[in-house]
């Protein structure tokens, strides 16, 4: 990883934007698995703009993640701020890391991991309603708590 990327990553980490449940949200959406580790969830707010056009007020996030997943989680909350849904979707893992600068491969899956949560958030499931708010989720260590454990059968060979 590039000294430069690094340093935007470092500075992210030093002051994240947005993090944390988000009472009230109208949606929410979570990707990652508790078995390898990996989760996010974001929680969005919209609101009605100028134009009368439902936009994206706030979002904010939880994350079980590496360095570079709250990063890129902490500047995607910042760029998707005034965006329709529509225009929100459109964007890539890419674009959401962008501010940070180009990851390197190994790194690209957490700004996927980012664009799965903002999509979960803003695709809703054909058992929600739309006009619904979002049922209080708890927080992602709450997800946890529910998990069933792993059966792990151990063998000692002599």
């Amino acid at each position: 990883m590039s000294d430069d990327l690094q340093q935007r990553i470092q500075n992210a980490i030093k002051n994240p934007q947005n993090i944390g449940e988000m009472e009230n949200a109208d949606s929410v959406g979570t990707v990652g698995s508790p078995e390898c580790g990996d989760m996010l969830r974001m929680w969005v707010k919209f609101k009605e703009d100028a134009n009368g056009r439902k936009v994206i007020d706030r979002a904010t996030f939880q994350t079980f993640g590496c360095e570079t997943a709250i990063a890129v989680a902490s500047v995607a909350t910042e760029l998707i701020a005034g965006k329709t849904v529509e225009e929100a979707l459109s964007m890539s893992g890419s674009d959401l890391a962008a501010p940070l600068g180009a990851l390197p491969p190994m790194k690209i899956h957490c700004a996927q991991l980012v664009e799965g949560a903002l999509r979960s958030a803003l695709v809703p499931t054909p058992a929600a309603a739309p006009s619904v708010p979002a049922q209080k989720t708890g927080s992602l260590i709450e997800s946890f708590a529910g998990a069933p454990a792993g059966k792990v059968k151990v063998v000692l060979k002599p």
